[in-house]
């Protein structure tokens, strides 16, 4: 039996409070930083793959740890792969997001004709891709359908938005340093229907592709 020196006290109903919730933010901050990491899809760019309204969830230790509050990668783990949907800083403005797929690497050599992409003089036709316009704008009016052929720098992407003829993206603005890389988009956890006001059941749960 403890004497009356040895007696816990009890801790107060306030502090416990208060620990709990310091631990849940750090858990929180630890979780954002380094393993997972919460979207918004804010536009049509990656139709109809991700849609206006889209949240998903994006595995940030896929392509490395980095030092927290910058670019400089702590321990590797591997590089985005083509085909991989990745969130980035957006090379013109590093304060805002962008995400769109990755279709080059470093290396690679990219070329889009009348519309169709070619990666190393092989045409590659990814079947989420969308074209809603019909006219093949010529290459010396802008990028958008006639490209390159272009070779990707070392550790650089070359990405583009699945809605191709409303994508802001690598033909416009070049490429993206992995160095930017945030992480690798992989779920939809919620879908809001803004126009419809609704919630878009069929897509909750959706591993991206």
């Amino acid at each position: 039996m403890a004497t009356e020196n040895e007696k816990i006290t009890p801790k107060s109903s306030l502090r416990e409070n208060v620990e709990a919730i310091l631990i849940a933010i750090v858990l929180a901050l630890f979780i954002r930083t380094f393993v997972v990491q919460a979207f918004k899809i804010p536009s049509g760019s990656m139709k109809e793959t991700l849609k206006i309204g889209d949240h998903i969830l994006v595995n940030k230790f896929i392509y490395g740890i980095k030092v927290p509050f910058t670019d400089m990668t702590l321990v590797p783990v591997s590089n985005p792969e083509r085909g991989d949907i990745v969130v980035f800083k957006f090379p013109e403005d590093p304060d805002k997001d962008f995400i769109k797929r990755v279709v080059g690497v470093e290396g690679d050599t990219i070329e889009i004709r009348n519309k169709h992409l070619f990666v190393n003089g092989a045409p590659v036709d990814y079947k989420q891709a969308i074209f809603t316009d019909p006219v093949a704008i010529p290459k010396g009016v802008q990028p958008r359908d006639n490209f390159g052929p272009i070779t990707v720098l070392p550790n650089s992407l070359f990405v583009m938005g699945d809605n191709r003829d409303h994508s802001y993206d690598s033909r416009f603005w070049g490429f993206v340093d992995l160095k930017a890389v945030k992480g690798k988009a992989f779920i939809i956890y919620w879908s809001w229907d803004k126009e419809n006001f609704g919630v878009r059941w069929s897509r909750i749960g959706d591993f991206l592709k």
